[in-house]
């Protein structure tokens, strides 16, 4: 039964999100109670279009590091990197111990392998149906359907209630090697009563139901028939192991041999096959450098690639840059999966290129059922509300547009436009025996990993790169005797994405005059203020530029003194 009011106890229920709001990716939520934090989940996301030069992005933990003894726990619902993916990084500057389901922890350590940690990260397994206690917070797993396997909710008893934490789901009655989600503890828990349901947003604009994974299975088996006289290769998420699983199985129904290619590919196909989550024929897989020793039609190639990555395995086949495999006439490319916004271009290059090769190319414009979500659309939405009758309730997991889409779905089926709360990053929600109202906010942000570097590229080195991309650079070089003042070299001019020097020789020479006539005038009034001499010959630089191109190429003015 729910406590009554005056059994609450009298502590603040605080719940942030650190990321996952207003962007696809990056998912973080922080729950706290009186002094102990849970965190669940910690993605990361990838680079925006001016974010020029950026591998990735993952959440600003400041408020993390500076609690880290509060922290009980990290628990994660799936092994997706847009939920695991940043705690490499994370757990690079905090150590609380992490929970998560075999496969999701399988994944996740095949990405530890490849950092070195002060301190050995705390994995520890768990399965859904468990429960397991955090300080003052109890988390109970509940199964769920997702495009991946192992996949669970979040059921966080708390001093002052049930909150509900969907991760991402969908309902598919008919899943491929998985149960099917766990409706009926959901609709416990609705009885026994949740005080906030956090709910993913991902389809909440898309009507009806989601499509069985089942369905991609009917189209693979059509596009093999089909086909039986080219060689089939296939691009789809790394992460779908059920996609995978149904790939491998209709090739075996069609007597093919399959290659796994793609780092990513074939790393979570070990570790699924490693825990049994997968399952080949002893002779089904086969290395690609086996590849010569059969025919084109007996071979399934699955590889990365379905976003247009310029390093995956399918961009490197589009445009021969492959080291085993040259696409022909004599091949067939199925994309199975849906362009993750921001993608489409580089995914329709990929298209273009393969349609210019002569290839057949397979893809949701041709074949609706080539990929089917793992999220839920708004009936399914609907019933995960149904059935825990929140109190109130956050839309998590989504730009605005999906938020609140959610927000007006759960007003449509009657909860209380004044108990739903769109959130943004840092921004807290606290809960008491009073009711629940924002509460400030705490550190949050983005931090840019750029190769090997972690946060060391902000707005300041972002703005260079993206000043340099616009208009290119103009270097001024000059050596400058410390005696008598007079130049020993002097000044050259060098552009970089700016003009062509050779064709621009007038002008190259007047840059060069004014800086000489700078520096010679800083030198005559016995003036040695390098940082003013610089600022002056780019303000001088700039005005002539402007005046003659308008343009606004970044100036970089070197002087050294002999």
């Amino acid at each position: 039964m729910p406590r009554k009011k005056k059994d609450l106890p009298r502590g603040k229920l605080k719940v942030a999100m650190l990321g996952g709001l207003y962007e696809i990716g990056k998912n973080l939520a922080v729950i706290e109670y009186e002094g102990e934090i849970l965190v669940v989940d910690c993605g990361l996301g990838f680079p925006d279009d001016d974010m020029l030069g950026i591998d990735l992005v993952i959440p600003d933990i400041t408020y993390l590091k500076e609690n880290e003894e509060k922290i009980k726990g990290i628990v994660l619902t799936h092994g997706h990197e847009d939920h695991i993916g940043a705690l490499p990084y994370v757990l690079q500057q905090i150590s609380p111990p992490v929970y998560g389901t075999p496969l999701t922890l399988g994944i996740l350590q095949s990405k530890l392998d490849e950092f070195t940690f002060e301190i050995t990260p705390d994995l520890n397994v768990v399965r859904a149906g468990q429960k397991i206690k955090l300080g003052c917070f109890e988390v109970e797993f509940i199964n769920v359907n997702h495009s991946i396997p192992d996949a669970v909710c979040l059921a966080i008893n708390t001093p002052l209630g049930m909150i509900i934490h969907s991760g991402d789901f969908k309902i598919d009655l008919t899943p491929v090697d998985s149960p099917m989600i766990d409706l009926p503890r959901l609709g416990e828990l609705g009885n026994e009563g949740v005080l906030l349901l956090m709910c993913e947003s991902t389809n909440a604009e898309r009507p009806g139901y989601t499509p069985s994974e089942r369905t991609v299975g009917a189209s693979l088996d059509s596009i093999f028939f089909k086909n039986a006289d080219k060689r089939i290769s296939i691009a789809t998420f790394s992460s779908n192991v059920h996609r995978v699983q149904q790939i491998i199985n209709t090739a075996e129904k069609y007597g093919r041999k399959v290659i796994i290619n793609g780092r990513s590919m074939q790393n979570i196909v070990s570790c699924a096959m490693d825990l049994g989550y997968m399952h080949a024929a002893p002779d089904t897989l086969i290395d690609i450098n086996d590849i010569k020793r059969y025919k084109p039609e007996q071979l399934t190639v699955v590889c990365t690639g379905s976003q247009g990555e310029p390093m995956s395995s399918l961009y490197r086949m589009a445009f021969s840059d492959h080291s085993r495999i040259e696409l022909s006439p004599n091949d067939v490319v199925v994309i199975s999966a849906n362009a993750i916004p921001g993608n489409e271009k580089l995914v329709n290059n990929i298209i273009n290129e393969l349609f210019r090769r002569g290839v057949s190319v397979i893809y949701d414009a041709v074949v609706s059922d080539v990929h089917v979500s793992g999220h839920a659309c708004q009936e399914e939405l609907k019933t995960m509300h149904a059935l825990t009758k929140p109190k109130y309730f956050m839309p998590i997991h989504g730009e605005y547009k999906h938020l609140a889409t959610h927000r007006n779905l759960a007003i449509f089926i009657g909860e209380k436009p004044e108990n739903i709360f769109i959130s943004e990053i840092g921004k807290v929600l606290e809960i008491d025996s009073k009711g629940a109202r924002w509460g400030g906010t705490i550190p949050s942000g983005k931090v840019l990993v750029d190769g090997y570097g972690v946060g060391d590229v902000g707005s300041i080195v972002l703005r260079d790169r993206r000043h340099l991309s616009l208009d290119g650079i103009i270097i001024v070089a000059a050596s400058v005797s410390a005696e008598s003042g007079l130049l020993f070299s002097g000044p050259e001019i060098f552009s970089r994405g700016f003009v062509y020097v050779r064709e621009a020789e007038e002008m190259m020479d007047e840059l060069r005059d004014i800086a000489a006539g700078i520096i010679e005038e800083f030198y005559d009034n016995n003036d040695r203020d390098f940082t003013a001499m610089k600022n002056r010959i780019k303000d001088e630089m700039a005005k002539y530029i402007s005046l003659k191109t308008k343009r606004k190429p970044m100036l970089l003015p070197i002087i050294m003194e002999i």
